[in-house]
C-alpha cells in the first residue's frame, strides 16, 4: 500500500494486477487475489496509520494549513451493500455531493510535509472542535 501512494499509479487496482503481482512475486510468495486484497485491507489501517505518525511527519516550521479530504469507501449507489467498513464508515456531504466514507483532516507546512492528520467519520464536520484541538496540539505560530 506505501508503494502505491508513492510510485504514482492512477488506481490501485492496476497497481496491484499489473505491478505487485507480475514484478513482486518473488517478494511475496504468498500473494492473494486482489479481490482478497480488498477484503483484507481494512485489517492494515492501523499498521498504516502507525507508520505514518511515526516515520513520515515533518517539523512544524511556523507556517501550517490545514484542510480536509473525502476518502470514499465505495459508490454511492452501494452504501447499503458495503461490508468492509460497516459500521466505521458514515455517510457524508463534502462540497462535490454526499459519499460514504471517512474524512481525512491534514496540517502540512509550508514546505508540504504532513505535521498531523486525523482520520473520521465521514459525518464529522470540518470545523469540529475535537478534530482542529488534537489536529494542532503540538503547533506553533499561524495557521491557515
Amino acid at each position: 500500500m506505501i508503494a502505491f501512494h508513492s510510485g504514482g499509479f492512477a488506481n490501485f487496482k492496476f497497481f496491484y494486477t499489473q505491478y505487485v503481482c507480475v514484478h513482486l512475486r518473488k517478494e511475496f510468495p504468498t500473494l492473494v487475489s486482489y479481490n482478497r486484497f480488498i477484503e483484507l485491507s481494512h485489517r492494515c489501517a492501523i499498521a498504516f496509520m502507525l507508520y505514518l505518525h511515526y516515520c513520515c511527519k515533518g517539523e512544524c516550521t511556523g507556517i501550517s494549513f490545514i484542510d480536509s479530504t473525502v476518502l470514499r469507501v465505495c459508490h454511492n449507489k452501494r452504501i447499503k451493500r458495503h461490508k468492509t467498513f460497516k459500521g466505521l464508515a458514515e455517510v457524508g456531504k463534502s462540497t462535490m455531493g454526499w459519499f460514504y466514507g471517512f474524512k481525512l483532516h491534514l496540517v502540512i507546512n509550508d514546505k508540504g510535509e504532513i505535521l498531523s492528520f486525523y482520520l473520521s467519520k465521514g459525518n464529522v464536520d470540518d470545523r469540529n472542535a475535537k478534530a482542529i484541538t488534537k489536529l494542532t496540539e503540538k503547533l506553533f505560530g499561524k495557521l491557515f
